[in-house]
């Protein structure tokens, strides 16, 4: 009997003759993947949080979410931030990435939306961290940086000398370039 292959929602399979327990395995994996990613969905959806809402994802792909962060502490809670969720075919045991899409003036997330976020480094992670354990940590890193972990120094330095300029210029980074709030945020 010949080898078929088979698509999965990205995923390209193929099977021989004596690989229908394989065939199971990565089914089976990708089903409680997938309820994973559901489960959490909805507990961010359904749960009082004021830290991310608004998510979007494609029922076809639901590797990729996008959501908005909303900031209640100064200087970035003048309006949200759009981030997006990756998460690998490896989740939960290999950490999603989150990037910005929304431009931030912070130390902590580059040029390029990426953010250097302990939680989700692949030394730190956890399977059994929550997507929504993810963003309140993403949450008490923007409204507290740490400026010993930058990836932009000239920022982490002028947190540290210039406290009062920082907040100026993140302030006005966030008027310029955020996403306007939700409504009752």
């Amino acid at each position: 009997m010949g080898n078929f292959h088979t698509i999965l929602v990205g995923w390209a399979v193929e099977i021989g003759a004596n690989e229908s327990r394989d065939w199971e395995r990565v089914y089976t994996d990708f089903a409680s993947q997938k309820w994973l990613l559901h489960h959490e969905l909805t507990d961010i959806q359904s749960s009082d949080s004021r830290t991310f809402c608004c998510v979007e994802f494609d029922e076809n792909n639901l590797l990729h979410w996008t959501g908005l962060l909303v900031p209640d502490k100064e200087p970035y809670n003048k309006g949200a931030f759009k981030v997006a969720i990756d998460f690998p075919v490896e989740y939960p045991f290999k950490p999603p990435k989150i990037t910005f899409l929304t431009k931030i003036y912070h130390p902590n997330v580059d040029e390029k939306g990426q953010v250097c976020l302990p939680i989700i480094s692949p030394d730190n992670w956890k399977p059994a961290t929550k997507t929504e354990q993810v963003m309140n940590a993403l949450l008490g890193l923007i409204t507290e940086p740490e400026p010993d972990h930058p990836l932009r120094a000239d920022l982490a330095e002028e947190f540290t000398k210039d406290r009062k300029k920082f907040n100026k210029t993140a302030e006005d980074y966030t008027k310029k370039y955020a996403v306007k709030r939700p409504d009752g945020f």
